[in-house]
C-alpha cells in the first residue's frame, strides 16, 4: 500500500537519506537540463517561450519605464514574439506590479543565467522551509511532491517562492507574528493564494501578523505608484478584466489548471456553471479553514488544512502552485495516522501525486506531439487536477467533521448488588 510504504520511510534513517538524495539529484539534473534549454543552447535555439521567459520580458520593461505596457495584451504579444523570434503562444500577464519590481534585477542577466539563479534560489528556500516543517517526514513529502517540483523546474515558475512564503507564515505565526506578517504581505505577488491564510489569521485573531501584512501591501503599493505612476493600477485592473474574458472563452491551457472551474469547463459545463461550481468549492475550502481552527483539530493540523485548501479557492490555480500543497501536507502528517485510516491516507497521497503527475505528463505529451512550438489549441486533455483537488477537499472536510463529533458513549456496567 502507498501509505504504508511512504510512512515506513520515517523509521529508517538510511532509507530517508536515500530517498532525499535521489530526489535532490533528480531535481538538480532537471535544473541543469532546463538551464541549457532556456539559454537556447544547441538544438533549442528555435523554441517556444516558457513562463520564465515572460518573467524576463517583464523585468526588462521595468527598466525601460513602460511596465504598464505588459498589461496591454496586444503590446505584450509583440514583445513575446520578438523574444521568441517569431510566432509563439501568448502568455497573458496579470501579476500585480510588485512582482515586476521583484523580477527587475533579472533584466541584466541572460535568460538562461536568470532562470538558473531564480530557480535554484527559490528551490533552495522552499526546501529549507519544507525541511523545517516536515522533520523526519521530509523524505516522504519530497516523494509525493516530486511531480509538482518537476513542473516548476520545467517552466521556471514561482511555485517554490510562494510555497516558501506560506511556509514562513506557518513557521512564525505562533511566536513571531511580525515575521509571519512580513511573509504573508509578500504574498501580494500572488494574492489569491493567500486568502485562506488570511482568513485563518483573522479567525485566530493574529492581529500583529495581519497588521504587518497589510502594512507590507500598502507600502509596496505606494512604492509601485511612485515608480510607475497611477496608470499602472488602471492597466493592471484592465488586464484582469480581459483575462477573465479569456477564462470564460477557454483560451487558457485549462488542462494545466487544478481549479474546479477548469475541471468543470473542460468536462463540458458552460462557463457560468463552472464559475458557480468554483464559488461553491471556494466556500467549502474557507469553511474547512474555520472548521479546523474552531472545532477540535490540533493547531498544526488546522494550519495544514488551511495551507492545503489555499490552492482550491481561485479559478486561476495551476499545477505549478502545488508546492504550497506540500507545505500543508507536511503540517498534517504528524496527526494524519490518528485521524485518517490507511485507506484514507492512501487516497490523500494518491490525489496529490495525481494532481502533479497529470500536469507533468500532459506537458511532456504536448512537447512530444507538437515539437518546439507547442499548439495548445490542438490539445484537448481534461483538467483532472481539478477533480483530484475537489476529492481531496471532500476528504479533508470529512476528517475535520469527524473530529468535531462527540465520541460514542461507552456502555456502562450494571451495578452489582452487595
Amino acid at each position: 500500500m502507498l501509505a504504508e510504504t511512504l510512512e515506513q520511510v520515517q523509521f529508517s534513517p538510511s532509507k530517508r537519506t536515500t530517498y532525499v538524495r535521489f530526489v535532490l539529484v533528480t531535481l538538480a539534473a532537471m535544473v541543469a537540463f532546463k538551464t541549457f534549454w532556456f539559454a537556447r543552447w544547441g538544438g533549442w535555439a528555435d523554441r517556444d517561450l516558457a513562463d520564465f521567459d515572460a518573467f524576463h520580458i517583464v523585468a526588462q520593461r521595468v527598466w525601460r519605464g513602460d511596465l504598464d505596457q505588459v498589461y496591454h495584451f496586444e503590446a505584450l504579444l509583440k514583445m513575446q514574439m520578438e523574444a521568441a523570434g517569431g510566432m509563439t503562444r501568448f502568455m497573458p500577464w496579470t501579476y500585480p506590479p510588485q512582482y515586476g519590481l521583484l523580477l527587475a534585477p533579472f533584466a541584466f542577466l541572460p535568460v538562461g543565467v536568470g532562470y538558473l539563479l531564480f530557480t535554484t534560489a527559490t528551490l533552495a528556500l522552499y526546501l529549507v522551509t519544507l525541511r523545517a516543517i516536515s522533520g523526519v517526514n521530509f523524505a516522504q513529502v519530497l516523494v509525493v511532491l516530486l511531480p509538482a517540483l518537476a513542473i516548476n523546474i520545467g517552466c521556471g515558475q514561482n511555485g517554490f517562492l510562494t510555497g516558501a512564503l506560506i511556509a514562513l507564515v506557518c513557521l512564525n505565526v505562533e511566536r513571531r507574528q511580525l515575521l509571519a506578517g512580513l511573509a504573508l504581505g509578500a504574498m501580494v505577488i500572488k494574492p489569491h493564494l493567500a486568502i485562506a491564510a488570511g482568513v485563518c489569521l483573522l479567525v485566530t485573531r493574529r492581529w500583529i501578523a495581519l497588521g504587518t501584512a497589510a502594512a507590507v501591501v500598502l507600502a509596496s503599493s505606494l512604492l509601485c505608484t511612485l515608480l510607475f505612476g497611477w496608470q499602472i493600477w488602471f492597466a493592471w485592473l484592465g488586464a484582469i478584466r480581459v483575462s477573465a474574458s479569456y477564462l470564460d472563452q477557454g483560451f487558457y491551457p485549462l488542462f494545466r489548471m487544478i481549479s474546479t472551474y477548469a475541471a468543470l469547463y473542460k468536462a463540458g459545463f458552460p462557463a457560468s456553471a463552472a464559475f458557480w461550481g468554483q464559488t461553491a468549492v471556494a466556500g467549502l475550502a474557507l469553511f474547512a479553514v474555520v472548521l479546523g481552527t474552531m472545532r477540535g483539530a490540533s493547531s498544526k493540523f488546522a494550519l495544514g488544512v488551511t495551507v492545503m485548501v489555499s490552492v482550491m479557492i481561485s479559478p486561476y490555480a495551476y499545477d505549478y502552485d502545488l508546492p504550497i500543497l506540500g507545505i500543508g501536507l507536511a503540517l498534517v502528517l504528524p496527526d494524519l495516522p490518528k485521524m485518517a485510516s490507511p485507506r484514507e491516507r492512501n487516497v490523500i497521497y494518491g490525489l496529490i501525486l495525481l494532481a502533479g503527475a497529470y500536469g507533468l505528463l500532459q506537458s511532456a505529451l504536448l512537447a512530444a506531439q507538437f515539437g518546439q512550438k507547442a499548439d495548445l489549441d490542438q490539445h484537448f486533455a481534461p483538467a483532472l487536477g481539478g477533480f483530484a483537488l475537489m476529492a481531496l477537499l471532500a476528504l479533508l472536510l470529512t476528517l475535520l467533521w469527524r473530529r468535531t463529533q462527540p465520541a460514542p458513549a461507552l456502555p456502562q456496567a450494571a451495578p452489582q448488588r452487595l
